[in-house]
């Protein structure tokens, strides 16, 4: 901020403070679709008085950037809101505007209560600009590292909750894939199949690959990682779900898994039962009339 500037606003924030807060909360409600259902209306108003309170601190202050000191609070108060934000489903663009749409309040009683000359006053209002829009883009940088932290876990998550192991016999898992595997998705599959081998005491774990679109050169990579490293915990890996068209693809791509596979979960799980001497028999229906 010049001299000129901070001369002719501090005055004016000083004494029409309450104006321009005004002017500015009706413009927030019409601009950026204010809705009472996200955000409260005192929450908004607490949100403007605090930012003009900082902005003014830090003029006071003489902070001529906002990398200033004088302007951390303002700093700290701009990142929180915009991480609130990004979290409650606010658009970009209702997130800057709420920096954005302060200019036309400043410049409008700027215009009818300034007693700085021309030359100043336009000094002041470019300056002044100039600062809104450095902190305007801060809010947008806030709220864009939210956004993808927020997708980041997101995707976390997704790939946990779509990776699920589950206890089918004593001593038998099965590992259930649906969709396309990645590199990152594979670390997360190996790190659930192999707590999971740990907690059960597991001796076979099956690795049902029904939900799998496609499988080619890299996928078959992914899961003889996978495959290795079940065995290194101890347990035998079973691979189930290889439907015809992969089977074709795999051949013609020369993919070898150099591991035991069945076509169904079904029959994967069969052969599991019988590594441990165990086979599914049909129950014998009870005779009618015999009460049992």
């Amino acid at each position: 901020m010049t001299d000129a500037a901070t001369t002719v606003i501090l005055p004016l924030l000083a004494v029409h403070e309450a104006e321009v807060l005004k002017e500015w909360l009706q413009r927030l409600r019409g601009d950026v679709g204010f809705a009472g259902d996200r955000m409260r209306e005192g929450e908004l108003q607490g949100q403007c008085t605090r930012f003009l309170r900082e902005l003014r601190t830090g003029l006071e202050a003489g902070a001529a950037t906002i990398d200033s000191g004088a302007f951390g609070n303002l700093r700290d108060m701009l990142a929180d809101l915009s991480a609130s934000r990004a979290t409650q489903g606010f658009s970009p663009r209702e997130t800057a505007v709420f920096v954005f749409s302060l200019k036309q309040p400043l410049f409008d009683v700027l215009q009818r209560h300034g007693q700085a000359s021309a030359d100043a006053a336009l000094t002041a209002n470019w300056s002044i600009g100039l600062l809104l829009d450095s902190l305007g883009l801060f809010t947008m940088e806030a709220y864009q590292r939210t956004r993808e932290s927020l997708i980041v876990r997101q995707q976390q998550e997704i790939a946990e909750l779509s990776t699920p192991v589950i206890k089918l016999w004593d001593g038998i898992l099965a590992l259930p894939l649906i969709g396309t595997l990645d590199s990152q998705r594979t670390q997360v599959v190996m790190e659930s199949l192999l707590d999971a081998i740990v907690q059960y005491s597991a001796a076979t774990a099956i690795i049902d690959i029904t939900g799998v679109p496609t499988v080619d050169t890299l996928t078959a990579q992914h899961l003889l990682k996978t495959v290795s490293a079940a065995r290194l915990m101890g347990a035998d890996c079973i691979i189930s779900g290889i439907r015809p068209q992969i089977a074709q693809t795999m051949v013609h791509l020369g993919v070898e898994l150099s591991v035991v596979s069945k076509a169904t979960l079904a029959d994967a799980f069969a052969l599991a039962l019988s590594k441990q001497g165990r086979t599914v028999t049909r129950v014998k229906a009870a005779a009618p009339g015999t009460g049992a």
